[in-house]
């Protein structure tokens, strides 16, 4: 630890020792970046944690799933640990403050403020913005000269925000191999991803400004205007702009009224500072962290294409999508893939329609798949497994709300259509997620709101099948719907029929569904015992402390909707986590 000092002392009186002669700090003035490579060995011991956190989970879920496979009682795992219980309800599912976590903060139906972070989230952070602060200042003598003092703040900021490049790119990925790897959702990664990026503009703010004070102290303000000559410190400023901008065009307000413009501006200028920094730090080694991050984005790129390229061109032709309008502003996208999909539920994809959108892409999760034969036409019989994957086209369907942008374009097109439906050559990239599993629960509960039934669809499917196939521990699946109107059935209704028929449905299978401005009462009846139709919002904590009470082994509750659902959701599954074992999954995409 002795050398940290002796590189203080060095650092000063090479500062010294220039004078005048400041064109930016000399490959001899830069702070040895033990500080960054300890910043990163920080972070991969994090990760590391989390890695084993997570590992262990899995195991004992898996555990948990070969043990009940066949018990039908399942109560050695109904019990909460005390321990786990108090972690869960303070730390991993509590908001910051009360309730309030994925409800939006809304000045009005167009300016979205964003969401609140949970406390675990907020730990997360705290703990970053300490870290970067601690190794921008650690060992500075600041009762030293404070030509000493800012020279190595520019160096040790300038330096931290070159290395915190590489998680910023890493987190923003789409094919961020964490994301599986430690069971962390993108929407943590896009936060963190956020956050890592206002740090990265204070840093370089921080790193401008110590330069510019020690120069207009030492040498006056005509001593800056002369070094804007020069190319070292031209392109530094350039690459700081270049950061400026992307921090002020990102707030959530802006990125949700003008998205797509918002997407534009964000990777042009993202191109522009990691291009004039590229030749900022031509004689420095902290170039290396700019090219990691450089090499990050490309090889995110990289896969993105070649998934696109592999999922969208086959033998079969390409992809192709259905659009059907549906009632309440809705549409029904089915994609014939040109290859076979894996289908998994909790998955989603990223859709590109050309005629409506060019290369932009928006996310959709995926609500259902089949398959269909293919006439063989001059091929004769079927004789390869190549030839079995050719004779079959696989459908992946989608249901998606109308809202601003790519929807609402599409959306019109397809209504101008005779039937209003519309086909269009499409690109499909995926899939994504984390796919949760469900099946080592012996209860499950599954709240939707509007098209968030959607991701909660396969998984019905999935855990009937299973129960029929003795291959999941569920023996309660409760399915909660809240729509607005009796239409908003027809957008799932071939599915549900599907489900509703499938063997030994009614032995676990329990759907509830609430329409809260129902025309007329009398329009809501319940079809059987096991398929129950009310008016109204439903009391969410009944309905949780209802299912405690016949509950089957572990319990997994799982949420996909509004915010404000999501927050009630939430609310209910701390207050019980007590009294028996209860798991909370949230679903959500925020950007």
């Amino acid at each position: 630890m002795k050398v940290i000092p002796l590189l203080v002392a060095a650092f000063g009186t090479v500062a010294a020792a220039k004078g005048g002669k400041d064109e930016g700090p000399a490959p001899s003035d830069i702070f040895d970046d033990k500080l960054a490579r300890y910043s990163l060995l920080g972070g991969g011991c994090v990760l590391a944690f989390f890695l084993i956190w997570h590992a262990v989970l899995r195991f004992m879920g898996h555990i948990r799933h070969l043990t009940n496979l066949n018990n039908d009682t399942q109560r050695y795992f109904i019990p909460a640990h005390p321990f786990i219980a108090w972690f869960k309800k303070s730390i991993v599912y509590a908001p910051l403050f009360r309730k309030r976590h994925n409800r939006e903060f809304k000045l009005s139906s167009a300016v979205n403020m964003g969401t609140l972070p949970t406390r675990f989230q907020t730990l997360l952070l705290v703990g970053i913005i300490a870290t970067n602060v601690t190794l921008c200042c650690i060992t500075i003598p600041f009762p030293a000269p404070e030509k000493t003092v800012l020279g190595l703040i520019r160096n040790r900021s300038g330096t931290m925000a070159t290395v915190n490049l590489v998680p910023l790119v890493i987190m923003a990925g789409r094919n961020n191999p964490l994301i599986k790897l430690l069971g962390v959702s993108f929407d943590t990664w896009n936060l963190l991803h956020r956050w890592f990026a206002r740090i990265v503009v204070l840093e370089t703010l921080t790193h401008v400004l110590a330069w510019m004070i020690n120069k207009v102290h030492n040498e006056g303000w005509e001593a800056v205007t002369t070094s804007f000559a020069g190319q070292f410190i031209q392109t530094g400023l350039i690459a700081t702009v270049a950061f400026v901008i992307l921090a002020v065009h990102s707030p959530s307000a802006i990125r949700h009224a003008f998205y797509e413009t918002f997407l534009h501006i964000h990777i042009a200028m993202v191109a522009v500072s990691f291009g004039f920094l590229w030749v900022h730090l031509k004689k420095y080694p902290q170039r290396r962290f700019l090219l990691a991050a450089i090499v990050a984005w490309a090889v995110d790129r990289g896969l993105r294409f070649v998934l696109i390229a592999w999922r969208n061109f086959g033998s079969n032709g390409g992809t192709s999508a259905l659009v059907e309008v549906l009632p309440g502003e809705a549409m029904r996208i089915t994609l014939r893939m040109a290859r076979p999909w894996t289908f998994k539920p909790g998955q989603h994809l990223y859709l590109y329609i050309p005629a409506v959108g060019f290369w932009m892409s928006h996310p959709f999760t995926a609500a259902w798949s089949d398959s269909e034969e293919l006439a063989n036409g001059e091929k004769g019989l079927v004789t390869t497994q190549q030839d079995v994957s050719d004779s079959r086209k696989e459908n992946i369907s989608l249901i998606v709300r109308r809202r601003t942008g790519f929807t609402n374009k599409l959306y019109e097109k397809a209504n101008e259509r005779i039937g209003g439906r519309l086909s269009l050559n499409a690109f499909v990239e995926g899939p994504y997620g984390l796919e949760e599993s469900l099946d080592s629960y012996g209860t499950v509960m599954l709240f939707a709101a509007g098209v968030g039934i959607t991701h909660h669809v396969p998984y019905a499917r999935h855990l009937v099948e299973g129960y029929a196939a003795g291959t999941v521990a569920a023996r309660r699946v409760t399915l909660v719907w809240i729509i607005q109107a009796p239409e908003h059935l027809e957008w799932i209704r071939p599915w549900m029929t599907t489900i509703l028929s499938m063997e030994r449905r009614r032995e676990v299978l329990r759907i509830m569904l609430f329409i809260t401005r129902p025309r007329n009462t009398k329009e809501i009846h319940s079809p059987s015992a096991t398929v129950q139709m009310f008016p109204g919002k439903p009391n969410i904590q009944t309905l949780i402390d209802g299912e405690i009470e016949k509950q089957i082994g572990a319990m997994g509750v799982l949420v996909c909707g509004t915010g404000s659902l999501a927050d009630d959701v939430r609310g209910a599954c701390r207050k019980r986590q007590y009294s028996s074992s209860l798991d909370f999954v949230e679903e959500s995409f925020t950007w």
